[in-house]
């Protein structure tokens, strides 16, 4: 794999700056998240990275556990879903719905955050990470507001502002432009196709013969910028 494939597929972290010991974002994005971080101070909100890149054995974490059962899958209205009826095609897409395949995670690039606003969050409550904190009568819904305003100023768009038949709405996610739109045009089909042929993931077999459809549905399908 050439370099750019490494970091499309999140196989390395060279591309990388840490914030912390466990979030780090693409090093030429840092200037513009630093600003768009100030601006929403001075408005009065603490804008938090929740989660910025995440590493292809993280990813396929993820997909191993929700594909086996350890983890739960939910569906658009927060419920488990209750796998033992689904098939194995019914499955994968429900964990596509909010999980991408493992190679395919635009958080591999590091210029895609899943932000949320620490002083808004309620004393106590965990944070989710789900659409509900977002919308009107949720406890981030003056972030939603002020990023739909500002988050285009710095660079940063919403490429899940709403669901397509793909992934599903995600408000929290904020994906930095003049990186991703080139990465986005770099990602194909084929080295998707080369990286799960190589990796020992659950739901293998079908992966491949239906990727050019998920390739299609999920990883392509999100908002113009």
């Amino acid at each position: 794999m050439t370099k750019l494939e490494l970091m499309l597929t999140g196989k390395t972290e060279s591309h990388i700056h840490w914030l912390s010991n466990n979030i780090g974002i693409h090093h030429e994005m840092l200037s513009s998240f630093n600003q768009l971080q100030l601006a929403a101070q001075s408005a009065g909100i603490e804008l938090t990275i929740a989660s910025g890149f995440r590493s292809f054995e993280r990813q396929l974490s993820i997909w191993q556990n929700k594909f086996s059962g350890i983890s739960a899958i939910k569906d658009t209205s927060n419920q488990i879903l209750s796998t033992e009826n689904l098939s194995e095609r019914e499955k994968i897409h429900a964990i596509m719905l909010f999980s991408a395949l493992p190679g395919a995670s635009r958080h591999h690039w590091g210029c895609d955050i899943d932000v949320y606003a620490k002083n808004l969050l309620p004393a106590e409550q965990p944070l989710a990470l789900e659409p509900w904190e977002y919308q009107a009568s949720g406890h981030f819904y003056p972030l939603t507001v002020w990023l739909a305003e500002h988050a285009k100023t710095f660079g940063f768009f919403f490429p899940y502002d709403k669901f397509r038949g793909g992934v599903a709405q995600e408000p929290w996610h904020l994906s930095y432009l003049p990186l991703s739109q080139h990465y986005q045009q770099a990602y194909t089909e084929a080295l998707l196709a080369e990286t799960l042929l190589n990796t020992d993931i659950q739901g293998k077999a079908l992966l491949l013969q239906i990727l050019p459809e998920l390739y299609q549905r999920y990883i392509i399908n999100i908002a113009e910028a």
